[in-house]
Order: structure tokens, then sequence, then C-alpha cells
């Protein structure tokens, strides 16, 4: 006698991994402070001289020394910030929640 197998269908998805892990939101906070980190390099390039023989003291301006960096390390946070920030909930799903009580007014 010929058996039959059991065919086990995979378990539908949640809900929440239909959507994107980073928003459009974050997508924009990224390529904000990636273009922070690249102006932060911009600032920081130059300062040299046309003569080999003769010091530039350009090199050691504010602008290179503290600013540009500062803007760089500014651009990385951000990007850190981008990365990790959550969407808001839309308020039907937060209703959805289990162990959350919506408020009556």
């Amino acid at each position: 006698m010929a058996t039959k197998k059991k065919i086990r269908l995979a378990a539908k998805p949640a809900d929440n991994s239909e959507r994107m892990p980073l928003t459009v939101q974050n997508y924009k906070l990224m390529l904000l402070g990636f273009g922070i980190i690249v102006l932060g390099f911009i600032l920081m390039a130059g300062g040299g001289s046309k003569d080999p023989n003769e010091f530039n003291y350009d090199m050691f301006s504010f602008r290179r020394i503290t600013l540009a960096p500062l803007l760089v390390l500014g651009g990385f946070v951000l990007e850190i910030y981008a990365i990790m920030k959550l969407p808001k909930k839309p308020a039907d799903e937060k209703e959805k929640e289990p162990g959350k009580q919506a408020r009556v007014k």
C-alpha cells in the first residue's frame, strides 16, 4: 500500500516582516550624514605649498584641525542614528499591541 506523505506548508510571515527595515526617512538621514562626511573631508583637503622648500602654515588652520574633523565625526554619528532610528508606528498599530490598553478620555 502506498503511504501518503503529509506536506507542511510554511507559516505565513508576520506582518512586520513585510515592511522594509529602513524607511525613506532613514535613507534621507543617511544621505545627509554622507554629505556631511564628504564636506568634512573636502574642508580637510589642501594646505600644501607650491614650493617644496617653503613651509605653509595654512595647514594648521582652525578649519583643517578642528572644524573638518568635527564635521566628519558628526556625520558618522548621524549615520549611526539614521540606521538605528525606528519608524513611528501608526495609531492603529499601537492599539493592536498586546498588553497595552488604549486610553479612554
